[in-house]
């Protein structure tokens, strides 16, 4: 499958065995872009490695530098004020948002439809607008502190955020009605890449590609973390159409509902922020930014089980690497896009 380049971002090499139009077999070659971010955790302090984590996956940034931020909040007993709780879920559902718009721009192309990647990039850079309001970046916003957030939500911001929100949930309808309504897009999908739940389970996929199977798992949910269980939202989880399993269509329909829950939940939180959406506090306000320690208590781990927008995340963290206890002895990521 190609074609590939190793300059390009994020890419691989995929051999692939057809019989047919059916892929029987393949053989994965990776390695084009490896930076070994845990090696490079061993020689940072806590509040260094947060940049990298930004670059682990780039379309979906936020989501993961605040799964690494809960592990080493974990490893250094940090309670994080509410506020802060708050801002950081309204900032994960943008990028969230972000992401499935990426991810629905790039299916629309291969299926035959140009007009969704203009639409969905279109939408895309709304989010972007935002996060970018918040971490002075359109992509890696090295936003979330050990302990809190960067800086508080800008003044006006909460407004321009509810705006454009809303404004989104209108668009969803819109691309169901193009696409539900797309003979092509039906034929194209329905049917085809059948994976079942029990495998997926076996194999150790995570996200919206298990909830397309029926299996009702969401980290937000199942083991809620942040401020998810004080804001109003369900999990989106498709029921498939066939005892084959989930196919293409049902991974496309669980991230639209997705899109729409992570719309609810934004709505919900900037109503419930403690101190008010409409307030700006000064950075390192302790509103926004607890005290936090610079050294790992000896022989401390921290952990973090996150739901990033491709699927389950997790940090695992062990203190003492620098004889101080100022680094990672080992840093352990286990993404849910590629597991070993």
């Amino acid at each position: 499958m190609g074609p590939q380049h190793p300059m390009t971002h994020g890419l691989w090499t995929l051999r692939v065995k057809v019989d047919g139009e059916t892929v029987v077999d393949t053989e994965a070659e990776l390695g084009y872009i490896h930076r070994g971010v845990e090696k490079i955790a061993e020689s940072r302090d806590f509040t260094q490695i947060t940049p990298y984590c930004d670059r682990l996956c780039y379309v979906s940034a936020m989501t993961w530098s605040n799964s690494y931020i809960y592990a080493a909040e974990d490893l250094l007993e940090v309670e994080v004020p509410e506020r802060a709780e708050f801002i950081r879920l309204i900032a994960a559902e943008c990028q969230r948002l972000a992401s499935h718009l990426m991810w629905l721009g790039a299916y629309g192309p291969d299926i035959g439809s140009l007009t969704l990647m203009t639409w969905c990039m279109r939408d895309r850079e709304m989010f972007l607008d935002l996060l970018q309001e918040l971490g002075g970046s359109r992509m890696h916003y090295n936003y979330p502190r050990v302990g809190g957030v960067k800086r508080d939500i800008p003044v006006g911001f909460a407004d321009r955020l509810v705006a454009k929100v809303k404004l989104f949930e209108h668009r969803i309808d819109e691309y169901e009605m193009m696409l539900d309504e797309s003979t092509i897009w039906l034929v194209r999908l329905q049917g085809v890449g059948y994976a079942k739940a029990e495998d997926m389970v076996n194999a150790g996929v995570s996200g919206p590609n298990i909830r397309a199977a029926g299996v009702n798992y969401d980290v937000r949910w199942a083991h809620p973390y942040s401020v998810y269980d004080q804001v109003d939202w369900e999990p989106a989880v498709e029921k498939p159409t066939s005892v084959k399993g989930a196919d293409c269509y049902d991974r496309y329909r669980v991230r639209m509902e997705e899109m729409r829950q992570s719309c609810r939940m934004i709505l919900d939180a900037i109503e419930k922020i403690p101190g008010g959406k409409n307030t700006n506090y000064a950075n390192g306000d302790e509103m926004i930014l607890a005290k936090a320690p610079t050294r790992a208590p000896e022989g401390a781990s921290g952990f973090s089980h996150y739901e990033c927008t491709r699927g389950a995340s997790q940090f695992y963290i062990q203190g003492g690497g620098d004889g101080r206890g100022k680094n990672p002895y080992r840093l352990s990521i286990r993404s849910p896009m590629f597991i070993t």
